[in-house]
């Protein structure tokens, strides 16, 4: 088959490699749509991600297509039928799982592959985080749902609700979501990015107000404030994965209110809060990393009921074969959404 394999940093290669083999309890998956994602473009820049994929690997994580080889010992699932694969599955057993942190699972399985002609799916996700696609929905729906599961888990974790003023700052794919979701929770949506292209999105996608993110920071303070009667927001989301941004959205927030630093900052970051403010205006700083498969099957509820689309989520459709050449673009064009890859 051909497949997209990571050799290192910005070392990607379209090659001719074996079919899977399965294993009793695992599924071989036709992939019929593979989405790009932020995630994959800091490992194509990176060269590895420290917890997912270590090079040379198979690469790409957001998927569905159609079961063609089942394993003797699988259950519930046949040739044929339509799926959504979730790329981790937690062992259920460790201290975290226990505690329902199963995002945080010492074992945390993860699978890659995506980019390629068939993808084999390991017992553990087959058991706990492969679902079959309705049949009303296409594969670029199906395929968002694990991006969807994490911002889920976002909010949920930050405690969204109906008339929160929500600010989020970043608006690519995951940013965008976040919009989107926020106004089905019932939240007032402030977002803030950089292009007026995604300020346009943003506003499809039912943002209340739209700001442009400036080199002075302390002016996209004071206009947020302005915007929530001089309070701040009840809810600041924080999608760029930079410092500074992590810190203008402390700012933001209104006495009591709370951060979700979603985005993931390069691993020697480091930032410094105004401890007075935490601790006076009763400030809570929370952070989210991944999903669990309730948050899955959550996402996978909210794409069936159309809440969220590929329509708003995919602007570009390409080959496999020209992979690389769609990571170099996202790479140097920040902004841009999320690529279908046909393998």
């Amino acid at each position: 088959m051909m497949a997209a394999v990571l050799y290192g940093k910005e070392n990607l290669r379209i090659e001719t490699v074996p079919v899977p083999e399965i294993d009793p309890g695992d599924v071989l998956v036709r992939v019929k749509t593979a989405l790009t994602c932020g995630t994959d473009v800091k490992v194509f820049r990176r060269g590895y991600h420290a917890r997912m994929i270590v090079p040379p690997a198979l690469f790409g994580h957001e998927l569905a297509g159609d079961i063609v080889a089942i394993g003797d010992s699988v259950q519930g699932f046949h040739v044929g039928q339509r799926v959504v694969a979730a790329n981790s599955a937690p062992c259920m057993k460790c201290f975290y799982c226990k505690r329902g942190n199963e995002n945080l699972c010492e074992d945390l399985l993860f699978n890659n592959g995506a980019y390629a002609e068939f993808i084999r799916i390991p017992s553990r996700i087959v058991e706990r985080n492969l679902y079959e696609m309705p049949a009303h929905i296409t594969y670029q729906d199906a395929a968002l749902v694990e991006p969807l599961a994490c911002v889920l888990r976002g909010l949920d974790e930050t405690g969204v609700g109906p008339g929160d003023h929500l600010a989020v700052i970043g608006l690519g794919p995951i940013g965008s979501m976040f919009v989107r979701m926020a106004k089905v929770y019932g939240a007032r949506v402030i977002a803030i990015g950089r292009r007026q292209h995604q300020l346009d999105r943003a506003r499809s996608l039912g943002a209340d107000e739209l700001l442009i993110a400036g080199e002075d920071t302390h002016d996209l303070v004071r206009e947020a404030r302005s915007l929530t009667g001089g309070r701040g927001v009840d809810v600041a989301i924080e999608a760029v994965g930079h410092p500074d941004a992590w810190d203008t959205a402390v700012n933001m927030l209104r006495r009591g209110g709370t951060v979700n630093f979603f985005g993931g900052c390069p691993s020697d970051s480091r930032i410094s809060l105004d401890t007075q403010l935490l601790h006076y205006s009763e400030i809570t700083c929370k952070a989210s990393f991944h999903h669990t498969p309730a948050h899955i099957r959550k996402a996978l509820d909210i794409v069936s009921r159309g809440e969220i689309t590929a329509r708003d989520f995919v602007n570009r459709v390409e080959p496999l074969s020209k992979l690389l050449e769609v990571m170099q673009h996202l790479m140097s064009h920040n902004g841009h959404m999320k690529t279908a890859i046909i393998p």
